[in-house]
């Protein structure tokens, strides 16, 4: 089967039975997001994961220059039509405030929440709130262009680049990539690690990775559509014109696809997806993708082995009833 699930590890599969069951679901690889755990927290993860399926894929996923929210004792409560307050030591970028102007848009929670800012200083930096919700700590601030002003590679994702090296990990997830110079900082890193065997694979989610992407694909042989991060940055209207372009250029060039965020949202806390949500799945099972990748859904959700099963049902559904149809035309 030339088809992986993208299996985000969490508290919620972290223990033998699920993570055997998911395991015999299909072919999976299991994902580690640098972006929610410290350096011994990974390498924890990792060591227990082996301990239960030896065999196993692990990918590591680099947090990136992604601004964060940080140090949040308590998530902030959002309000439509109200102001709240953000304090530097509350983002992992302290420098932040740097970057950001009065009236600037930004995203939070994969778009679910949208602020416009009103005053920036160096201590803090005052928000409008278009939403209402919960604004929880770790969480992405997404200003459109910002990615741009910050290094490619900060010094987390050193850590966690030489961690997955001497580890031998079988993939690093370069995220926020922006051109093939990034990708060939990355490969320089592990070169001087000396481990060789680690797959690349380029998360496509701003804007000058989808300008660029005709030199992302010459480095490396798997891309990963982040749908979330890439909505935010090139906005709704582009947004499935832009997804469909990636894909046929990529399997034009024979490299692996693979898309993320929110195929089975629902079924974070209910025990089967929306209708919308079986129509995505179907539909781009059906653009002839290499995976999926869940990540709240397997992390933290209610019913992660039931998640990874239906997408690999929905996969052989799929497959099967292709072939009736060409039979059948």
């Amino acid at each position: 089967m030339d088809f992986k699930v993208i299996v985000t590890l969490g508290p919620a599969i972290l223990n033998n039975d699920r993570l055997e069951a998911i395991h015999a679901s299909g072919p999976c690889i299991f994902r580690i997001n640098g972006a929610h755990s410290d350096i011994l927290a990974v390498r924890s993860i990792i060591a227990q994961v082996r301990s239960i399926l030896p065999a196993a894929e692990i990918l590591l996923d680099l947090p990136g220059n992604k601004i964060r929210t940080a140090n949040l004792d308590n998530p902030i409560q959002v309000s439509r039509g109200a102001a709240f307050e953000l304090y530097s030591y509350q983002c992992n970028f302290a420098d932040f405030f740097k970057h950001i102007k009065a009236k600037d848009l930004v995203l939070a929670n994969d778009s679910e929440l949208q602020f416009e800012v009103k005053k920036v200083s160096r201590d803090k930096i005052i928000f409008l709130s278009y939403s209402d919700g919960l604004l929880q700590n770790n969480k992405g601030l997404h200003l459109k262009g910002v990615n741009n002003k910050l290094p490619f590679i900060l010094e987390k994702d050193r850590q966690l680049i030489k961690l997955a090296c001497d580890l031998g990990l079988d993939y690093i997830s370069a995220s926020f990539v922006r051109n093939a110079a990034d990708l060939r900082e990355l490969k320089g890193l592990i070169s001087s690690a000396d481990h060789g065997g680690i797959g690349i694979v380029s998360k496509i989610e701003i804007a000058d990775a989808l300008k660029n992407i005709e030199d992302i694909l010459d480095e490396v042989d798997s891309v990963l559509i982040d749908r979330g991060d890439l909505y935010a940055d090139i906005g709704i209207s582009d947004f499935s014109y832009c997804l469909d372009r990636i894909i046929k250029r990529a399997r034009v060039r024979k490299k692996k696809i693979y898309l993320a965020t929110q195929f089975l949202k629902n079924m974070i806390k209910k025990p089967l997806p929306l209708i919308a949500e079986m129509n995505d799945v179907y539909h781009t099972i059906n653009k002839r993708v290499n995976g999926i990748q869940l990540s709240e859904e397997t992390a933290i959700g209610r019913y992660p082995v039931e998640c990874v099963k239906y997408i690999f049902d929905s996969y052989k559904s799929s497959r099967l009833n292709g072939k009736i149809t060409r039979k059948a035309g």
